[in-house]
């Protein structure tokens, strides 16, 4: 060191430097170390006293000087890094990074030294820096206002109470980017600060903390837009505190690496670690890491897979304290990988009534985009919808409540909803989407999301994605063969992994496997479709599979008829209108007519006959457009259909229109059963015109016509009707004798016997006659049926009839309480009074009456607020006449 002359006194800069990882240059170097750090002194002594520094203090790779000069301080040390730099090393990979550090403060020399703590803070300012990196504190910065600084924010300081801020100096040929300052007591996180809430997912939360306190990688895998960030960053930012990671909880979105191979270098950036010469980084990081104990979450690794899994693998295998949360829209497929797939936002309500975290989200984004306005509850329906059609998909509902600042709930529910249209929810929402939106461009629309993942697939994977648009719900493996005539084990098994198909668990277990597309990728593979040139042989494909599946709910195992069951139409019911969808608009309407054939009474009873309607108008436009030929019998059947769905719509002169055309069609076949099965539903059209007469005449022609052409089945609509009008006039012998004479036809039947309307209408007959043995027990048959095999509107005729039947035992509270059930399911069903309407009614007045008006109001109300079930087992429990205490069965013996 040279001879000191004089130290400055007063305000004073003092700088101190040494050599990041000098242990290990020297361990690359060997003998070679001494020449670099001999060149690294000269070179640094050199720039410093060139600017009037005075050299204090010189051991090893470190130097301390003083400077009079703050603005000279700075120069000095930005020279120095410069020439360090620019200087000829002889390994380029083994050169000295040297870290500086500058603090002014107030100091007086004693001696050769001083003895001041502002010597102390500038050691400890110098310590905080990287390798290449000049740090300054406050002080320094102040008296340099015309410096180029960075300010790096308030860091503790070993040793010094309060915080220090630091600035970084930059300019020309200085590095600028850095990991953070290596200072004491920093936050031991660096996870991003939401700028909105996070809603829901109180469970999922609960579930990955479960699984991570107990599996080192823990892989959460969902589609673009599923919330996997969000989640995982809550869900970390709850282990911040956690004892399991006293070293802290570090994240890494892997978004903001550009070149696969600095993905490492990313990650030891985020750790403060810098590369150390003639050493691979990771052997950096896992030294690092080896004796700590963190969380590290790596976000959005599917952008870099490849060196992320290779990274994670080097980690976990030298750094046992080390447990890795990472998200992905695929796993990493590493050993020992936990794979957790990130649900949609649960759409139904708690058990506390509060909306679901779906709902919630749109409401509070949407209060947001409306400027705070709080949220109309007549809006809520149209909210719940909007979440139930983008299947709870947090991106999509976010992207929903930007349009709500331009639409009512209203109006984009009915673009979401578009009645008997499929519609396509990205369009819906990505309209008019800025390329700021969302998280960034990756998230601007769910067509970036979703298209992102679509061009990483294999031509297979694609092509099986595309075809899988066609269906409306989940299907099963074999479904999935039907549809594309191959195994689609591998690419179905692709669409997986990469979260574009999710897997479901029907039932809870292995035997119930299906494969689910949410809405919007749905709507995207719907497009990607039709752009191929494939949408006609998918969808034709498709109308065959659900013409097959419609077949095959009226066949047992062995392919014989079985009971038609409503319910087994339930599940089917969005896959037929698809089907129908496609029949209406690109395909064959003869198949489309086939299908609403088979749905005519699943629309009747589900209150649903209007829809039926729509489709059939829908699919004669079809036939007129394209001139398909359609069998007279077809046709008679699809017109004897449409006159159903008319009469239970309440539309009796279009059933009458309706019934004509397809006696019609049904004579020009020559079918002796289809022209007797028309002319039967003619007779119905007839009586609910209010021409009783000619109802009745026509249904005594037709059951004689049956009878003498052999085919009396064909002739069971007309006795049930004939039954009835005689019924309302007071002929009940003769109602109970055709009746009796029909029940082994309706016994014959599948599609009829499962409504034994036979046994309804001999308990209603019964009530008549006064005999409520015999009317209790033919109606609890009828309502056992009808509720077993799914006939809703039927059953609450039923319900009704038993209501009937404990008016006149005397019940009169129950009878009210089943009024109340059933008139409330019937007007939800939108179905009319039906033929027994003013009986319903006396049997009322009758109950209020005998009740009293407030009594009635009282248990009819209850029973409004019941569901169909629970209504017919409250009818169903009415005791049996017989087991009532005043039954002749329990009279005294004289």
């Amino acid at each position: 060191m040279p001879e000191l002359t004089h130290l400055p006194r007063g305000m004073v800069t003092f700088l101190f430097t040494d050599i990041e990882g000098s242990t290990r240059l020297a361990q690359v170097l060997g003998d070679g170390y001494l020449p670099v750090l001999s060149e690294h002194r000269r070179l640094l002594r050199a720039a410093l006293t060139s600017h009037g520094g005075v050299e204090l203090f010189t051991e090893g790779d470190s130097y301390f000087f003083a400077f009079a000069d703050a603005s000279a301080a700075v120069d000095a040390s930005a020279r120095a890094q410069r020439d360090l730099a620019n200087h000829q090393w002889p390994d380029p990979n083994t050169r000295p990074l040297v870290r500086i550090g500058l603090h002014t403060g107030r100091a007086e020399p004693h001696g050769h030294e001083y003895a001041s703590p502002e010597v102390h803070r500038a050691a400890r300012v110098a310590a905080a820096a990287h390798g290449g990196q000049i740090l300054l504190s406050a002080a320094t910065a102040a008296e340099v206002r015309s410096a180029d600084v960075i300010d790096l924010g308030l860091h503790k300081l070993r040793g010094f109470d309060g915080r220090e801020r630091l600035f970084q100096l930059v300019g020309p040929e200085l590095e600028r980017q850095f990991p953070r300052p290596r200072t004491e007591g920093d936050s031991p996180h660096n996870l991003p600060c939401p700028v909105t809430s996070f809603v829901g997912r109180v469970s999922e939360r609960a579930e990955v903390e479960k699984v991570l306190a107990t599996n080192r990688l823990v892989t959460v895998v969902g589609i673009g837009g599923s919330g996997k960030s969000r989640l995982a960053a809550v869900i970390a930012a709850d282990q911040v505190d956690h004892p399991s990671y006293p070293d802290g909880v570090w994240h890494l979105d892997l978004v903001s690496v550009s070149d696969p191979g600095l993905v490492a270098f990313a990650l030891s950036t985020v750790l403060g670690l810098r590369p150390e010469p003639g050493r691979p980084i990771v052997q950096t990081l896992v030294d690092h890491l080896a004796e700590r104990r963190m969380l590290i979450l790596l976000d959005t690794c599917e952008v870099q897979l490849g060196p992320t899994l290779s990274m994670v693998a080097t980690i976990l295998a030298g750094a046992p304290g080390v447990r890795v949360l990472a998200t992905s829209r695929e796993p990493l497929g590493l050993p020992g990988e936990l794979v957790w797939r990130i649900p949609p936002l649960a759409l139904s309500q708690s058990v506390s009534g509060a909306l679901s975290d779906a709902v919630a989200l749109l409401t509070e984004r949407m209060a947001a985009a409306r400027g705070g306005q709080q949220i109309n509850p007549a809006d809520l329906p149209h909210l719940t919808r909007i979440a139930a059609r983008l299947d709870g998909l947090p991106l999509a509902l976010e992207l929903a409540a930007a349009r709500l600042r331009v639409l009512s709930a209203r109006e984009l529910d009915s673009r979401l909803h578009a009645e008997l249209n499929s519609g396509d929810p990205l369009q819906a929402l990505d309209a008019g989407s800025s390329s700021h939106a969302g998280d960034g461009p990756r998230h601007a629309t769910m067509q970036a999301v979703v298209t992102s993942s679509y061009r990483t697939l294999p031509a297979d994977a694609a092509r099986l994605l595309r075809w899988l648009s066609v269906f409306a719900g989940p299907v099963d493996l074999s479904t999935v063969e039907c549809l594309v005539g191959a195994d689609p084990l591998h690419p179905l098994t692709v669409l997986v992994d990469k979260s574009l198909v999710q897997v479901e668990r029907a039932g809870g277990n292995d035997s119930g496997i299906v494969y689910r597309m949410l809405h919007p990728i749905r709507g995207f593979a719907a497009r990607g479709l039709a752009e191929a040139g494939e949408e006609s042989a998918a969808r034709n494909r498709h109308v065959a599979w659900a013409i097959r599946e419609l077949d095959r709910t009226r066949q047992g195992p062995d392919g014989k008829p079985v009971t038609l069951s409503l319910y087994s139409l339930d599940p089917l019911a969005p896959e037929l209108r698809a089907a129908l969808r496609w029949c209406g608009t690109g395909g064959s309407a003869r198949s489309g007519l086939r299908i609403a054939a088979g749905l005519d009474q699943w629309w009747r009873e589900r209150g649903l006959a209007r829809e039926g309607r729509l489709w059939l108008y829908r699919l004669y436009a079809r036939l007129a457009e394209t001139g398909e030929v359609v069998p007279d019998a077809e046709l008679a059947n699809s017109f004897q259909v449409h006159a159903l769905q008319a009469a239970a719509d309440g539309e009796y002169p279009e059933e009458l229109r309706f019934t004509r055309r397809a006696e019609t069609s049904a004579r020009r076949t020559g079918d002796p059963g289809l022209l007797v099965r028309v002319l039967a539903g003619r007779s119905g059209a007839l009586r609910d015109a209010g021409k009783t007469d000619e109802a009745e005449r026509s249904c005594r022609e037709v059951i004689g016509w049956a009878a003498a052409n052999n085919v009396p089945a064909d002739a069971l609509f007309a006795v049930f009707n004939l039954a009835e009008l005689l019924w309302l006039r007071g002929e009940l012998d003769e109602a109970a004798d055709i009746l009796a004479a029909a029940r082994p036809y309706e016994q014959m039947r599948p599609v009829e016997r499962g409504r034994r309307t036979v046994d309804l209408l001999l308990g209603l007959i019964a009530l008549k006659r006064g005999d409520l043995v015999a009317a209790h027990e033919h109606l609890t048959v009828a309502l056992r049926s009808r509720v077993s095999y799914g006939f809703h509107g039927r059953t609450c005729v039923a319900i009704k009839a038993i209501a009937a039947r404990c008016v006149h035992g005397g019940d009169t509270a129950t009878a009210a309480t089943l009024f109340g059930a059933a008139e409330s399911l019937t007007a939800k069903l939108q179905c009319g009074p039906g033929v027994f309407g003013s009986y319903w009614k006396a049997q009322q007045e009758t109950a209020r009456r005998q009740l009293g008006d407030t009594a009635f109001d009282e248990a009819y109300a209850r029973g409004a607020a019941m569901g169909i079930r629970e209504a017919a087992a409250l009818a169903l429990g009415v005791e049996h006449p017989d087991l009532a205490s005043d039954s002749i069965r329990f009279a005294e013996v004289a």
